[in-house]
Formats: C-alpha cells, structure tokens, sequence
C-alpha cells in the first residue's frame, strides 16, 4: 500500500499546496496498515485464547485506523494529479483503498456499539467487516507496489515451486553471455545487443508473455515485429519503433520499459541506435561495420580495453588523440573551491593527474540550479568535462558554463536550455561533444553551434530540430556525428499513430 492514488491525474497542473500535502502520502499511509494489523492481532488472540483485552482498547485502534486510512485517500489523491501512473492498476489501488477506510470505520462503528443502537443485528458485522478491511489492505499494497516499482515486483525472485504453486509464470533463465574480451571480435547481437534487450525488454516480451504481440527473445521473432508490424526499420533507427518508444517521455502510456521499470541507459540507447542504422544484423561482428566517433567509445567500454576497428582498421578507443585541450597542462585547482562545488553534491573527479584536469558530474546533485552555477568559473582552467544533465539549470546557467574555456565534453540533456543559451557557447574554441536530448532546442540553437568548429558529436533525441537544422549543422561542420535526430513531432506522430481511431476499441 505504499502509493495509495485515487484519481488519475488530472490534464491541469495542480498547485504545489497539493503536490506538497500528496507527498505525506507514504508516510501516513503505514498508519492504517499497523493499526488494522494490531487489531486484527488482539482479536484472533482474543479468540483463540480467550485472553482479556478491553474492548475500549481495540476500539480506540479501530478509530484511528479508520481516520488515517481516510487521510492516506485524501493525500493519495493529492499525489495523483502529478500523474505518470497505469490507469488499471490505479483503478484497483483506488477503489481496495477507498475499501479499507470504509470497512475500517464499519468495523470501528460495530466495536463502539454506535451502530449497535441502530441495528440489533450489527454485531455480526464486525468480525467480517475487519476482515475485509485486512484482505483490502493486503490487495492495495500489493496494487501500491505495483504502481511504485512495476507488475512483477513480488514475482520477479519467486522460487520455482512457488510459482508452481501459484500459477506464475515460470523464470525467464538467466542469459549466458560470453565475455567480451575483444570488443572487436565480438557478435554485434549476441553479445552487444542481446543482453540489453534480455535485462531491459524480455520479461513482457517473450514467448510466456508477449505484450502487444511482440517478442524479442529470439532474433526470428524480433524479424517478425508485432501485431502492427515490424519493431525496427533496418538502416534506418529514425523510423524504427522500438527506439521511438524509448524515446518518449518516462510518463508516457507508450513508453517503454513502463515506468517502474529499469530503464535504459544513454549507452544501451546509442548501442540500440548504431546497431540498427548498421542494417540490424545477426551475425556480424562489430569490426564488420562502420564505427564512428560517437559510438568508438561506448563500445571500447564494453571490455578488452584496446582500439576498436572501423571496418577492418584500428582506431584507438576513447577520445580523439589530436584533440589539444586533453594534452595541455593546467595549474592545479585550488582545494578550497573543489570543497566548495563537493558541498554542492556535485562530484569532482581527476581526469588527469598530470595536466590537472577535472570532470564534475552533477548525478548526485539534481537539484543544481543556475544560482549554484555561478560557482563552476572558480575552475574555468581545469573543468574539461562537464555534467548537468537533468538537473534544474536552463539558459542563465550557460553563461557561467561559457566561461569554461578548456571545457571539452558537455552534458545538458533533459534540462531547461534552449536556443538563448547554446548561443552563448560559442567562444568554447575545444568544445568537441554536447549532449541535448530532451531540451527544447531548435533549428536555431543547432545553427548557433555552427560556429563550434571544433565539434564532434551532438546528441539530439527527443528535441525540436528537424531534419532541414540537421543537414544545414552537417553541412557547415561535415565531420559532425548527429546521433538521434528524433524530433518531437515525429514522436508525437508515433503516439497518434498508435491511438485508437474514432470509434474503435482501445488495445
């Protein structure tokens, strides 16, 4: 019962008096979960004991059971209008929920002879009524379970005679990969692309269990598609739904894996994306294609450490030997200032102990905001890599980041930065790799990067450019790698296409 949630979320966007009262949720909600189970306790005791417990005292539990269950429905429907819930099982949760306070203050009313004063007969409520309240309460833990971490969160580790037993579905078995010792000796699918899907995608979509029709167990079921046709376009990852739904927004209904579930990483997404546009095959190894820039990298992460061919010749892993800012020396940083931006939650790391250069990372600092960027110029020298990827900063932050002048890699995805901003980067002379994704940069942002003559790589999934932005960056910078150019609206078409038309059922 740990996310009570009445209501589905509401279109408007509620107040933060509600969103803050709905976040007590969880705290109150294991009021009413104790309290029944020690009533529940005291009678079967009382029963089958025959033991003295007065009845003011299970009567007093009662009441209080009662009241905080009525109070985690009313700040469980608080935390509903954030949204991002499955309607199905909020429905269930809702209504098992909403049981629970009702049948506790039955069985409260029956125990304070209230209702005895009424009904002659009432007394014999009372044992059903707390018995039904418990079942109610064990079933919306259960559905609060499933909405916070995903449908299969109590079977997931199940033993096989329980399943047996219980009729689940038996485990999927634990893929067996072989190790990657070369990464350029080893099969692009079995290896590489395989375990993402196996770890990410293979519990709703196998042969006990294929959601929407689709299983991607088997590489002739992943040819195969869904019941709406194939998952990929093969060549072409920019048509291929199985990105596009990854692609969306975590809240989305058709985003997959479901929210709850693990999701992807950057690195699965990218490895997904090049293996696709490589003609998604079967059988090849990963020195038997083409390897860029932007993906040379994340493969060499994978194992074996050494360089990663291109189409039968080598090419060293990691960042490009000929770019200058990773062979120039910097004085060291002052102590007092890497204390400062640490007390910050942000992390601040060697990226190389001879030059003196940092990388500083905010994933432990989501709520880094353009006031706490100000801090950031205190090591404009040493900073080369650079991290701020989901955090709270939008474009006023970009003025202090353009102060970087070493700066080389840069995070922004899943921010609020826009055009304004990237137009404020163009003295970053070494800047060679920008991350994008989820921002609300458009053609004209991409123009402004035109002038970073030293870029590499640009990541664009889920932004606002289009195809014309794209070819016009690549034309004035043409050694640029553009990974992930989905547009918004194409991801909006995706999702149009996939509702139901006027008329017709719901899948």
């Amino acid at each position: 019962m740990s996310e009570l949630i009445l209501l589905q979320a509401n279109p408007s966007s509620p107040s933060d008096w509600v969103l803050f009262w709905g976040h007590f949720h969880p705290l109150i909600v294991h009021l009413p979960i104790g309290f029944l189970l020690i009533a529940g306790l005291l009678e079967i005791d009382r029963l089958t004991r025959r033991n003295s417990v007065s009845p003011h005292t299970i009567t007093l539990i009662l009441f209080w059971s009662a009241v905080s269950a009525t109070m985690a429905c009313v700040f469980g429907y608080m935390l509903s209008l954030g949204g991002g819930y499955e309607e199905e099982t909020l429905n269930d949760h809702m209504w098992e929920g909403i049981g629970v306070a009702v049948f506790a203050w039955l069985a409260w009313s029956v125990k304070s002879e209230n209702l005895g004063r009424i009904f002659s007969f009432a007394q014999l409520m009372y044992l059903p009524a707390l018995g039904i309240a418990l079942l109610l309460l064990l079933a919306a833990g259960h559905q609060g379970g499933n909405l916070t971490h995903g449908s299969d969160y109590l079977t997931q580790y199940m033993p096989g005679p329980i399943r047996a037993i219980t009729g689940v579905e038996p485990k999927l078995k634990e893929l067996k990969v072989e190790p990657i010792t070369d990464v350029n000796q080893a099969m692009v699918y079995q290896q590489i692309v395989n375990p993402i899907l196996h770890s990410r995608c293979v519990q709703c979509h196998n042969a006990g269990k294929s959601k929407g029709g689709l299983r991607l167990d088997s590489p002739e079921m992943i040819k195969k598609g869904y019941e709406d046709g194939p998952v990929f376009v093969a060549g072409n990852s920019k048509s291929s739904e199985l990105l596009k739904v990854c692609l969306l927004p975590e809240d989305d209904d058709h985003h997959m894996p479901p929210k709850g579930k693990t999701q992807l990483k950057e690195s699965d997404i990218a490895l997904l994306t090049w293996w696709i546009d490589q003609g998604a095959p079967f059988d090849k190894k990963v020195s038997d294609l083409n390897v860029n820039d932007a993906i040379r990298p994340v493969l060499a992460s994978l194992g074996g450490g050494g360089a990663v061919e291109n189409g039968g010749t080598q090419v060293a892993a990691g960042p490009a030997p000929e770019s200058p800012v990773l062979t120039m020396k910097v004085p060291a940083a002052n102590p007092k200032v890497i204390d400062e931006l640490k007390k910050l939650n942000l992390l601040v790391l060697p990226l190389s102990k001879e030059q003196n250069q940092l990388e500083v990372s905010a994933v432990n600092a989501r709520s880094f905001t353009d006031a706490q960027a100000t801090e950031l110029p205190k090591l404009s020298n040493q900073i080369v890599w650079l991290k701020l990827g989901d955090t709270e900063v939008t474009d006023a932050a970009l003025a202090q980041v353009a102060k970087l002048k070493n700066l080389q890699k840069l995070h922004l995805e899943e921010t609020k930065v826009t055009d304004a901003g990237l137009k404020q980067l163009k003295g970053l002379a070494y800047l060679e790799y920008i991350n994008l994704y989820g921002t609300a940069v458009t053609d004209a942002g991409l123009a402004e990067l035109a002038e970073l003559k030293s870029l590499k790589t640009v990541y664009l999934w889920q932004t606002k450019v289009s195809e014309e932005g794209i070819a016009r960056l690549k034309t004035a910078l043409p050694k640029l790698e553009v990974i992930g150019g989905i547009s918004e609206q194409a991801v909006a078409e995706f999702v149009k296409a996939g509702e139901p038309k006027a008329g017709e059922a719901k899948k």
